[in-house]
């Protein structure tokens, strides 16, 4: 078994170094390994916290509540690390309902907003607490 640890430990490093050197060439801001590192947690964060609005913004699409604002949301932070993001963002905004200048209007994200807490809270309060 600590073969096979140490086989993965090494798989780990080699992967550290690769995205190091990735983030390195490709922002160029980074001058340091510390930097990098403190890069590459961000930009995981923003793609996973990204996907998980999707994922959820998806869900809201058949549950009550403003999917395609929250897909917007996560496909807006995708943009900056995934190329489809932006193409898929255009699209998305699209389909949501706009003013003349292309704002959402704050009747439809709040009245979403609050469609979807009262549905969460029902659905707690089903499941709970009754």
């Amino acid at each position: 078994m600590a073969d096979h640890e140490h086989h993965a430990h090494e798989r780990w490093e080699r992967l550290e170094e690769a995205a190091i050197a990735a983030e390195m060439e490709t922002d160029g801001r980074e001058e340091t390994v510390e930097e990098a590192k403190r890069g590459v947690v961000r930009r995981m964060a923003r793609m996973s916290a990204g996907f998980f609005l999707v994922a959820l913004g998806t869900a809201l699409l058949v549950l009550p509540g403003p999917g395609l604002v929250v897909i917007a949301s996560g496909l807006l932070l995708l943009s900056r690390d995934v190329p489809f993001a932006a193409r898929m963002l255009d699209k998305v905004r699209s389909r949501i309902p706009a003013d003349a200048d292309g704002n959402v209007s704050k009747p439809v994200v709040f009245g979403g907003l609050v469609v979807t807490a009262m549905a969460l809270g029902g659905s707690v309060w089903w499941t709970f607490l009754r």
